[in-house]
């Protein structure tokens, strides 16, 4: 082996730390110069050499369904590549392009072999590199599908978002007003006498239904009923606009006795300016408590998407499941109202936290769930479970499993699908529809988690049950 060569091949990684006699095993190995912009292989070819860059730079890209071209990597002096779809006999993930001119050395598949048969430090390094890259691989294409679902859940998110945007708009206009209509009314108390009586009634009335934090619950016909009544005793009492005042007092639980001292203490139209000012009062509060509720909506989905798009990252950690459950169901919120589906939850308030360092939990509950909400018919019925289990194995010992179901009652899943449901990339949806993710994505996610996913299903439904053990590692 020449020294050129020698020290060249001490510039790839993996095998930097391989000693000259380790590396004699590779020498009169063809090596390529390539211009920039040159393919050394394409996603979905079957893969015929094994690669080492000597020299230059490549891009790693994947062509996505819509054509458009992601990036994965760029390599530089050192890398290698190949090996994966050599030893799984697989077809390319992605394509590589020189985005310089390069020196490559180019190993052909009986040469590669050779070089795993024969040379063992080498076969070790090129073994350990497969896994790693494998680990990443796999990882990546776990955040893009999430993204991905990201992206298909989009319609719904605004939809979510312009709800609460939309009522607390309403409510702030609303406010203004009543704010305009509140100042009227003060300018027109400060050109009046008031006697004590008169003050003491008007600020007991204030106390009472700003005591009142939410509007009452009442059926319908109460509420009507109430509403009525109301507007016929102000009507008499030569209130103006009775009807409009009417639903906001009784809201807070103003009826015609509470107003009996009012109109005994005030005569003709003050009596009116002193009611218009109570309910210009209740109506702001509860302004203000629509605009809360609406910037807390806003907050919890902001929170739901964060947690769903963050979740993970590859570090230790403690993951709630339940939370986990519960930010999937408030991204799909749209498709399960817009379908008017009875969700039925039974979350364990015991499950502990997962332990683990993998990432791709909201992924799960996002493909079954997704599933779940288009096998069901307008208003059916979807069944969240989730338990836990201590579990003797003779592979783990005894440990706790975290148990989670979902349940649907749809159509089921037809016998001659069934065994292919969990393969790569397998899909009965049309393009566009769904999120994008297939079973046998979720099914790897579970696996790295260390747990198992079984389904069973027939004309009444379909229940899937995903185990993760409590202390979950990577797998991949």
């Amino acid at each position: 082996m020449s020294p050129e060569l020698l020290a060249q091949l001490r510039e790839v990684d993996i095998l930097s730390s391989l000693s000259e006699e380790e590396l004699s095993c590779m020498h009169d190995i063809a090596q390529v110069d390539l211009p920039a912009g040159e393919h050394v292989a394409r996603q979905g070819e079957m893969q015929h050499h094994f690669w080492l860059l000597l020299s230059g730079e490549l891009r790693v890209y994947k062509t996505v369904p819509d054509g458009r071209d992601i990036t994965f990597a760029t390599l530089s002096n050192g890398a290698t590549f190949g090996e994966l779809p050599l030893l799984s006999n697989s077809p390319n993930p992605g394509s590589y392009v020189t985005t310089k001119p390069s020196r490559l050395m180019k190993f052909t598949e009986d040469e590669f072999w050779e070089l795993m048969t024969s040379c063992p430090q080498v076969r070790k390094a090129i073994l350990g590199n497969m896994a790693i890259r494998l680990q990443k691989l796999q990882s990546g294409l776990i955040q893009q599908e999430k993204m991905a679902s990201l992206g298909t859940l989009a319609a719904g998110l605004m939809h979510e978002l312009n709800n609460p945007g939309a009522a607390a708009t309403r409510a702030a206009s609303q406010l203004r007003e009543n704010l305009m209509r509140l100042h009227e009314l003060t300018a027109k108390f400060s050109k009046t006498s008031m006697s004590v009586q008169q003050k003491e009634c008007l600020f007991e009335l204030q106390e009472q239904v700003l005591t009142v934090k939410r509007p009452l619950m009442m059926n319908s016909l109460e509420q009507s009923d109430a509403e009525d009544a109301l507007v016929e005793w102000m009507e008499e009492s030569q209130i103006e606009n009775a009807w409009k005042l009417a639903p906001t007092l009784v809201a807070v639980g103003i009826d015609s006795k509470e107003l009996e001292c009012a109109r005994s203490e005030f005569p003709g139209p003050v009596f009116s300016d002193a009611l218009s000012w109570l309910e210009a009062m209740v109506s702001s509060m509860q302004l203000v408590g629509t605009i809360e509720d609406s910037i807390g909506r806003v907050s919890d989905l902001v929170k739901a998407v964060k947690a769903y798009a963050y979740e993970g990252k590859n570090q230790r950690q403690d993951l709630d499941v339940n939370g986990s459950i519960h930010a999937t169901l408030v991204m799909l919120g749209h498709k399960l109202r817009e379908k008017q589906v009875v969700l039925e939850k039974e979350l364990a308030s015991d499950l502990p936290p997962l332990r683990t360092d993998c990432s791709g939990l909201n992924q799960i509950w996002t493909n079954l769930l997704d599933n779940a909400i288009d096998a069901v018919p307008q208003e059916g019925h979807i069944h969240v479970k989730t338990w836990r289990e201590q579990v003797d194995s003779a592979s783990n010992g005894l440990h706790t499993d975290l148990c989670i179901s979902i349940r649907d009652d749809g159509s089921g899943i037809p016998l001659e699908i069934q065994p292919h449901i969990f393969d790569p990339f397998y899909t009965t949806k049309p393009v566009g529809v769904g999120t994008g993710l297939g079973l046998g994505i979720v099914h790897r996610i579970v696996e790295q988690f260390g747990g198992a996913i079984h389904f069973s299903s027939d004309d009444h439904g379909t229940e899937f049950v995903v185990r993760l053990p409590a202390e979950a590692g990577s797998r991949a």
